[in-house]
């Protein structure tokens, strides 16, 4: 069995920290009352859960012990995180304050309360990542890599940063007039825009809008271009610049307008950057194909309602007004930048070879349950032999995409099933059910259309491997599939044998090495069958209520998450050993809450590993002082879904792709699946999970008021850090 840290789910060194109950107002003489378990104040709000786990991630921007360009990475993830934010959660309480169909969640906050305290919230985020990029910039100084503002350029670097503009950016720009005669122009969701003013000859004052181009780096790199030129004119010099200055796309342009108005006077120009509602509901009632409907649904992303606009502080209040009157907006939609706008756009440093700057790389293991113990064996073998467990991105996804390949080449296979939700552009699996259908297999794809921002590329895999033969379904009309499961059906040599993939994470093989997720590869037979019946539900018309193994949501998951809850409530009744570790991204849904706050209060041991939204509050008298919460941000995002059951000693571990939110249990097709080997579960509870538990570098508590504090001893190089204990152990899987 592999090497596993000293603390496990059932008995830590580390003695349990004091939870700070909620104030009361009671005088002492008598105990505070226990509120309901559905009163409001139990529970925290989950958009400002979700930006409070924002401002996690942007801890790490500032974390000066991590390298300086995962500093910046961690930049770009804020911009983009919040550009989402913005795109689908607040562009669902406005519709509702629209709409007049207001919907409060358990905390009891009204739509427009959540709007004015994210406001508050976003402004200081913002302040925030722009004082951490100006800390950042001069450390990049230091390290060679200069971004400049183009006024302090010098000659020479403004030289060539004017010739690029009238070689390249000059010809892709098309300023647009507004006047009486032409209406203001569209604005597309998450463009980057300048607002020019300019004025005629005979003095009249005009606005245009000049979109900056995102097919070109947003970040010049002024020496690549030097280089560039080195190399038309036949120079010699191979020898790589030492340092490297940049400037911003927009800076550029700026200083050029002249060019776009000639015999004009440019009087002024302001970035902005505008963000639409995302969140298009589709149709599916009405929709005759759903193909189209999502088509539609993306399509009309682009002249959704704006919810945000950022601007520099420096814009004049003439040029604003213009903005928010044919953006239709009001003030409170603005938000004033001393900085860059798009924060995500500083992840194009990213690309800059300074390996010295970044994570040290490390090599994926290769599972050694999966290596060949006889000449001539497959993997087909090694699933036979006992059940595989993954654990991306420590171990290689390699062995996913090989799988499938050996199953398109395999002539025993006959039939492969996959459910696709985010595949990515470039698929090696998509490429290897291509290829099994090329040889003649039964393949049978559902891919989910209505992935959110997933939806173009999954249309286009869709349409590919319908052209070649493949049974596509493109998911179902008011469910969104988002389980993650794979069967392979072979003729062996004595009958016939399902081979299941199943996991926490995409069959994308990009993300596979950004995010934590584990997956299982088996041929039990009656997951096998349960699969089948899945796959039977999902393709065709199927009302089976009951899998053998498997919990599937809307299903049964939800009921039987419910028991094992309660069974570990009821062991604790007769043991005093009850113990759930849950580990998962949100946990938002009220009766799963409600159940672990009795958990709680009847002395059951909770410790909840919850990377993002968080409703429940832990640490309250009487209601969830035996709750602990704990996050982990770090390198890798943490994806992994892993329920632990203590079970009166009789340890039982599910995985799978299911949050505790309501759409996950109710609105989606989920999937949870028991971890049957009993060596792979004490695997998962001595080493995986207590080594999450015991994490001190990257993990953040949540106190009962919704905040979450670290451990003194976090900027401490030696204390442990759980992923970076994974890519050191993880290959010390157990063998049978």
């Amino acid at each position: 069995m592999a090497a596993s840290p000293s603390v496990t789910p059932k008995a830590s060194k580390r003695a349990p920290r004091k939870r700070r109950a909620e104030p009361s107002s009671n005088n002492g003489n008598q105990p505070p009352a226990t509120p309901p378990l559905d009163d409001p104040s139990l529970y925290l709000n989950r958009e400002l859960s979700l930006l409070s786990f924002q401002a996690r991630v942007l801890e790490e921007a500032q974390d000066e012990q991590n390298p300086l360009l995962e500093r910046v990475k961690f930049l770009s993830i804020i911009g983009s995180n919040l550009d989402e934010f913005f795109m689908v959660r607040v562009a669902g309480l406005k519709s509702q304050l629209e709409s007049g169909a207001l919907e409060s969640g358990p905390d009891g906050m009204a739509p427009a309360q959540e709007l004015t305290a994210i406001r508050e919230r976003v402004t200081q985020l913002y302040k925030d990542g722009q004082d951490c990029l100006r800390q950042i910039l001069p450390q990049l100084n230091k390290e060679g890599i200069h971004v400049i503002d183009y006024a302090h350029l010098s000659e020479a670097d403004a030289a060539t940063a004017n010739s690029y503009f009238s070689d390249t950016v000059f010809p892709t720009l098309t300023p647009l007039a507004f006047d009486p005669g032409r209406p203001f122009p569209h604005i597309s969701n998450l463009s980057l825009n300048l607002a020019v003013l300019i004025r005629d000859s005979q003095g009249t004052e005009h606005f245009a809008r000049v979109k900056v181009p995102d097919s070109l780096p947003q970040l010049v790199n002024l020496n690549a271009l030097k280089q560039e030129a080195k190399k038309e004119s036949k120079s010699k010099s191979k020898t790589p610049p030492k340092t490297l200055h940049f400037v911003w796309l927009e800076q550029l342009i700026i200083h050029n307008l002249q060019a776009l108005f000639p015999g004009m006077e440019v009087l002024e120009a302001h970035p902005f950057h505008v963000t639409r509602d995302a969140d298009t509901a589709i149709q599916q009632l009405e929709a005759g194909d759903l193909l189209e409907s999502v088509e539609e649904g993306v399509w009309q992303r682009r002249f959704a309602d704006v919810v945000r606009l950022e601007v520099n502080h420096a814009i004049s209040g003439d040029v604003l007004d213009i903005l928010l009157k044919n953006l239709e907006i009001e003030h409170e939609d603005v938000y004033k930048m001393n900085g860059p706008l798009a924060l995500v756009r500083v992840k194009h440093l990213l690309s800059i070879d300074r390996p010295d700057l970044k994570d040290k790389p490390f090599v994926p293991a290769l599972v050694p349950a999966l290596q060949p113990q006889e000449e001539g064996e497959d993997i087909f073998c090694a699933i036979r032999r006992q059940d595989v467990l993954l654990h991306h991105p420590f171990d290689s996804f390699q062995p996913v995409v090989a799988f499938l390949q050996k199953a398109a080449r395999d002539p025993n296979v006959l039939a492969i099933k996959i459910t696709l939700y985010r595949v990515g552009r470039n698929a090696p699996v998509v490429e290897a059910l291509l290829e099994a259908i090329e040889n003649g297999k039964q393949v049978a794809v559902l891919v989910e259309l209505k992935a959110r921002f997933d939806e173009e590329s999954n249309i286009e895999w869709a349409r590919k491997l319908e052209r070649e033969g493949v049974h596509v379904v493109y998911g179902l009309m008011n469910l969104k599939v988002h389980c993650k499961a794979a069967l392979v059906v072979r003729q062996d040599k004595d009958r016939i044998r399902r081979y299941v993939h199943l996991s926490t994470g995409n069959y994308n093989a990009v993300t596979a090495q950004l995010y934590t997720d584990l997956g299982l590869l088996t041929c039990d037979e009656a997951i096998g069958e349960d699969c089948t019946d899945l796959f039977n539900y999902l393709t065709g018309y199927s009302a089976k209520t009951e899998y053998q193994k498997l919990l599937v949501a809307p299903v049964n998951l939800r009921d039987q998450l419910e028991q094992l809850i309660r069974r570990e409530i009821e062991h604790h009744k007769k043991d005093g050993q009850g113990h759930l570790v849950l580990k998962m991204n949100a946990l938002i849904d009220r009766r799963m809450i409600k159940l672990l706050y009795e958990a709680s209060q009847a002395g059951v041991k909770v410790d909840l590993l919850v990377r993002g939204m968080c409703s429940l509050r832990p640490g309250i008298a009487g209601v969830s002082e035996n709750i602990q919460v704990t996050s982990i941000v770090g390198r890798f995002l943490e994806h992994s879904r892993i329920f632990y059951f203590r079970n009166g000693g009789n340890d039982e571990i599910y995985m799978g792709s299911a949050d505790m939110m309501p759409r996950n249990l109710n609105r989606r097709v989920e999937l949870l699946f028991p971890v049957q080997d009993p060596k792979l579960v004490r695997y998962l509870r001595d080493a995986v999970l207590a080594t999450y538990l015991k994490e001190v570098v990257k993990a953040r508590h949540m106190n009962s008021d919704g905040t979450y504090v670290r451990d003194p001893q976090h900027t401490h190089r030696r204390e442990l850090n759980s992923q970076d204990w994974f890519i050191k152990h993880t290959s010390q899987r157990p063998v049978s």
